[in-house]
């Protein structure tokens, strides 16, 4: 259990499968960010029905509503939220850093008032592993000190040194607990390769992992920096562990990433685009709203499966935007959440079949040509 296996390569860009407690996880994988619990605006049916593996839900949202407790009280996350296959849980590092003004850090860890009800909450990297062993995910996320991205290099330094205290505390209670769950790091260090380097070197220096995430990137920085930070690390990141490219979720950076060694990505992007009326698509993105689909009776995209693209017209779904009708918000959270899917699938084919390098290029001249429809 927790093995991954490499299938395929093409230059950089892998096809993998990784095997978890409540199921094999096919990579390249996308996952819908089920933040609550929930992957806003779809049912675990959506889900199943758009070919989601593996979804990712957060300890920070969970602990504080309705608690870790209740979860495991109501059977575990995965009967919690009628979801039955694979569960990652995030650390809440991110959402804890981003209470800027309602938080204090410290060594030992992080006080911060909840956004739900004003109440004081601690969380250490003791607590985090605590919280996602109650939880019950399959793999959970090791607390780390999150920054802005474009802090200054010492800094990025100081957030590099107490995320790898933190990891080594988190490590300790994850053997304490004998967890049945993957417990992976985070590579922190900005845009700073040296230190991303610095970070994975240190991470293996305290022993054996079963899988990397790569985090603080996507967060403000240009792309092509991103992208710079991906290509170096890509040259040292060890090629039996799944590696996970956190916060990463527009087609374009998708693409990008696989072609750069990435094998898992999350984003609530097209769930928060869906429900803002923009679809993705292989001709870039589509403004349902625009009144030029007012008398359109096409799908919204031909080459799509979904339930939305096979039953409605762009027509009715901007008629639904139009009214205000909650089932537009569903219906293209859906074809997105879709989209994605197909699109790592298709990518992984391309890997297998050797033409990765032509399947990116071809597809990335045709999305970024296209301006908002």
């Amino acid at each position: 259990m927790f093995d991954f296996v490499v299938e395929a390569t093409d230059g950089a860009a892998r096809a993998g499968v990784w095997h978890l407690p409540h199921g094999d996880v096919v990579t390249p994988c996308f996952m819908p960010v089920g933040t609550n619990g929930t992957v806003r605006a779809l049912a675990p049916s959506d889900l199943r029905e758009v070919f989601a593996s593996l979804v990712l839900a957060n300890t920070y949202h969970l602990h504080v509503r309705p608690g870790e407790d209740v979860v495991a009280k109501l059977g575990g996350l995965h009967r919690f939220m009628g979801w039955s296959g694979p569960l990652l849980t995030d650390s809440g590092g991110f959402q804890v850093f981003s209470l800027e003004g309602s938080r204090k850090v410290t060594e030992e860890g992080v006080e911060f008032r909840s956004h739900v009800d004003g109440s004081t909450r601690f969380l250490s990297p003791e607590r985090a592993v605590e919280i996602q062993m109650t939880l019950g995910a399959d793999v959970a996320m090791a607390f780390d000190h999150v920054i802005p991205g474009q802090s200054d290099r010492p800094a990025q330094q100081d957030a590099l040194d107490r995320t790898l205290r933190w990891l080594a505390r988190c490590r300790r209670k994850h053997e304490e607990m004998a967890a049945q769950q993957s417990l992976v790091p985070i590579i922190q260090g900005g845009t700073f390769t040296d230190l991303r380097r610095q970070g994975l070197e240190r991470i293996q220096a305290l022993g054996a992992w079963r899988g990397l995430a790569v985090g603080g990137l996507s967060v403000g920085e240009p792309k092509p920096l991103m992208q710079e930070v991906l290509a170096d690390l890509e040259t040292v990141l060890p090629p039996a562990l799944p590696r996970y490219l956190m916060g990463v979720g527009f087609p374009e950076d998708v693409v990008a990433a696989i072609g750069l060694g990435m094998d898992l990505a999350d984003c609530v992007a097209p769930t928060r685009m869906g429900r803002n009326g923009t679809a993705f698509t292989d001709d870039g993105p589509v403004n349902i709203r625009n009144a030029r689909f007012r008398e359109d009776s096409a799908p919204l995209d031909a080459g799509c499966d979904c339930e939305t693209c096979r039953v409605f017209s762009r027509g009715y779904l901007r008629h639904l935007f139009a009214a205000e009708e909650l089932l537009g918000l569903r219906l293209l959270s859906l074809h997105n959440v879709r989209y994605l899917i197909r699109l790592v699938a298709r990518a992984r084919e391309a890997i297998v079949a050797g033409r990765f390098g032509a399947w990116s290029a071809g597809w990335t001249a045709r999305y970024a040509t296209r301006e908002m429809q």
